[in-house]
């Protein structure tokens, strides 16, 4: 929802009957008030996800990977890589999943495509079995 105060645009949109009524159910099982607040959410769901993909503007998220810690070496090249982007690097979680599958999350902030660059890199090391980035906003520059 706006905050007070700012500026509102009203817009007019057309749209088939079928696809206005399918939103209506999930506005309403998302428990939104009305139409507009679910708008303005995909609005910024999408510019944030534009900006991840065209790798522009400062980004923040999660690198999540699943690996074999007694893959040889694995642990020593994701900590190297790691180290090489501290700058990027805000926190990190080891979980210990089972005797051989280890779950590390780290929370990442910078610019897309390096963010995407260091995911990317992480992922691909030898022993990592699943990764994956989830990108979100630092709120800078995304209105509420």
């Amino acid at each position: 929802m706006a905050e007070k105060n700012t500026p509102v645009a009203r817009i007019s949109v057309s749209l088939p009957q079928k696809l206005l009524s399918q939103y209506d159910e999930m506005v309403e099982e998302k428990g939104y008030d009305d139409r507009s607040p679910a708008i303005a959410d995909m609005m910024r769901a999408q510019l944030v996800e534009h900006r991840h993909k065209t790798g522009s503007g400062e980004i923040a998220g999660t690198i999540t990977l699943v690996y074999d810690h007694h893959t040889q070496h694995v642990q020593e090249a994701l900590t190297e890589i790691q180290h090489d982007h501290h700058e990027v690097i805000v926190s990190t979680m080891h979980v210990h999943l089972d005797h051989h599958n280890c779950l590390e999350v780290l929370v990442v902030r910078g610019k897309a495509s390096l963010i995407k660059k260091i995911a990317d890199e992480l992922i691909a090391a030898k022993g990592v079995k699943h990764g994956k980035l989830t990108v979100t906003t630092t709120g800078k520059d995304l209105p509420s």
